[in-house]
């Protein structure tokens, strides 16, 4: 049996019950979760290893890649520019960024490459790896893409390129990184232990994935899918399709994020490191104040988790819903009330906040499950939500 260790409020005691079950029951390798209630911590759990290979145990301070929860705090900074009036979203992209006035691209305006509607999910010639991680070559190559479908007519997950899309607008406006924008305005100043762009003192904190065994859907029978996934199953069996092609604009398609060169660049869409405590905090703040501050005013906040897109997204082909950056509650992704907001990440990291519930939660692991059943973090947020009623 995994020893968990830290704390939990009164009343919370359920969501201890779930995290020790997911290493129980589910396979947990290493993992943490973190809650807040009204700007206060009220779940701070952590178990199991952060390197199966060596033994070495998750620490209070284990560091985890969160995959495309990262897509949230990217988010945030451009939401954070906006509510100083320095980003415009409705306003064209090429007004901040010339280039990428490209191939039709215009009048783009910055809020469709937050909400997945800009129509540049994949790149008709992927970027050497090398070349996406000096930064410079990924965005001019995104600046030159045409877009997949008439953009603002639909919507589908830019699952690596919105990163570099919405980065890049970033580091126009501001005159600085992604990644150094959020360390200086955001981690920084509200104490919340998350990078984009890990330095490399911060590396020996950092676990090591661990990969489930993923299904072959090869060999699926049609009848073993739901009706549903089955468009997409069909996509994912085609090297073609644009929900693989979303997947693979670098060569290599899928890096090794354990490796120091990628966990030190910035990816702003999937290469995101912290702590379950660091996602809760952080989403803490933008619903309230923590330690007497926040990040995001109501009515920037209200405007940013507003809903922009809904229906079958044209690159997983099945429901989804976003706001500026946020992912909302709908098929597939169940939260706490509908006014809550959040990102998840490849896997199984989550973090998300319900504003109406004053309620803030972070969920890390290093067990990466893709293409199964995977119910620790729903699991996590039931428990929540029965512990909060």
């Amino acid at each position: 049996m995994t020893t968990i260790e830290g704390t939990v409020a009164p009343g919370f005691e359920p969501v201890r019950d779930a995290f020790a079950a997911n290493f129980d029951k589910a396979g947990e390798v290493g993992a943490a979760v973190a809650v807040y209630r009204d700007g206060q911590p009220v779940v701070d759990l952590w178990g199991g290893q952060a390197d199966p290979a060596t033994g070495r145990p998750w620490q209070r301070d284990t560091l985890q890649l969160v995959y495309s929860a990262t897509k949230a705090v990217t988010a945030t900074a451009a939401h954070l520019l906006a509510q100083r009036g320095a980003l415009d979203l409705d306003a064209p992209v090429a007004r901040y960024w010339p280039e990428f006035a490209a191939a039709g691209k215009a009048d783009v305006p910055v809020r469709w490459l937050l909400s997945h509607r800009a129509g540049l999910p994949a790149l008709d010639h992927p970027v050497p790896l090398t070349d996406a991680l000096a930064w410079d070559p990924m965005v001019a190559a995104l600046a030159a893409q045409r877009p997949q479908w008439d953009p603002g007519t639909a919507h589908g997950y830019h699952g690596r390129t919105f990163g570099w899309l919405v980065g890049e607008v970033i580091r126009r406006v501001s005159g600085r990184s992604p990644g150094r924008f959020v360390a200086d305005e955001i981690t920084g100043p509200f104490g919340i232990d998350f990078f984009i762009g890990l330095p490399e003192r911060e590396r020996g904190r950092v676990s090591r994935l661990t990969f489930a065994p993923k299904p072959d859907l090869a060999t699926l029978a049609p009848e073993a899918v739901p009706e549903s996934l089955r468009p997409m199953i069909a996509a994912a069996r085609d090297p073609q399709s644009l929900f693989n092609r979303a997947f693979q604009v670098t060569d290599p398609a899928d890096p090794d994020f354990d490796s120091p060169e990628v966990q030190a660049a910035e990816i702003p869409a999937s290469n995101g490191i912290g702590t379950a405590r660091g996602l809760a905090r952080l989403y803490a703040a933008l619903i309230g104040e923590v330690d007497g501050r926040r990040l995001l005013t109501p009515a920037t906040l209200a405007d940013a988790t507003r809903e922009q897109a809904t229906g079958i997204d044209r690159v997983l082909l099945m429901p989804s819903r976003f706001a500026s950056g946020f992912m909302l509650p709908g098929e597939g992704f169940t939260l706490g009330s509908p006014e809550s907001f959040g990102h998840p990440g490849r896997g199984g990291s989550l973090g998300f906040a319900d504003p109406a519930r004053g309620l803030a939660f972070g969920y890390v692991t290093d067990y990466i499950v893709e293409g199964a059943v995977d119910l620790r973090a729903a699991d996590l947020v039931t428990a929540v939500n029965a512990a909060w009623t």
